[in-house]
């Protein structure tokens, strides 16, 4: 039997193609649904009554200062005891969906108070609801400013994906450990499984780019 890493490469194509592909999936997920909750977040540590914004602040500091883990395994078994059955994939977007959501809350949060009130009670002299207001004038320029942390914290959830093989999500990690398991070729595997992972986060920062190009202002 050949055991060359090329030819166990091609044989395990399949496995590990599905398994880049659920970790696209729950990365992908897990960004947009944090990105869009964390607006909300953000939103209310800025502009919420004080009860909303005590309430809202303890939610992102205590998601903050829990490791990414602890929210995995807290997502899939303890929910499971107050009767919220979920599978492991669900528990895994959920997880780190939540943890996304508490950085890009403070991302926005900052991009929101570095930009200087006038521009506010501007948009308020010449009728805009808050609605609009933040559509057309503080939107654009928070996504300016908070653009390059939230790059980084799309890469780090396309990591943090990796925590999910604990629950028996079967990404690309886990599907690189069973071919380990079978061909002993650990440093080949890991080598390859790292360089799909740079891909993906590369991407993202492609894309990063891409949209820091469309929301720049002309000079």
């Amino acid at each position: 039997m050949d055991f060359s890493f090329l030819d166990q490469l091609w044989l395990a194509r399949i496995p590990l193609l599905k398994g880049l592909g659920v970790s696209v999936s729950i990365s992908l997920l897990s960004i947009v649904l944090g990105t869009a909750l964390g607006v909300f977040v953000g939103l209310a540590l800025v502009y919420g009554f004080r009860p909303v914004k005590w309430i809202v602040r303890g939610y992102t500091d205590f998601i903050r200062g829990t490791p990414v883990l602890v929210l995995v395994l807290a997502s899939y078994y303890v929910l499971s005891t107050i009767g919220i059955d979920l599978g492991p994939f669900q528990a895994g977007v959920l997880a780190l969906a939540v943890f996304c959501s508490s950085h890009v809350g403070d991302l926005v949060r900052g991009a929101l108070q570095s930009i200087p009130k006038g521009q506010t009670e501007a948009a308020k002299a010449i009728g805009l609801t808050f609605a609009q207001t933040f559509t057309y004038v503080l939107g654009p320029q928070a996504l300016r400013q908070a653009l390059p942390a939230w790059v980084n914290t799309a890469a780090e959830m396309v990591k943090a994906s990796t925590l999910l093989s604990i629950i028996g999500v079967s990404e690309l990690l886990l599907r690189t450990q069973e071919l380990i398991s079978r061909t002993f070729m650990s440093l080949e595997f890991y080598f390859f499984a790292g360089f799909l992972y740079f891909v993906i986060n590369y991407g993202i920062e492609r894309f990063g780019r891409y949209v820091e190009r469309k929301t720049a202002v002309p000079s």
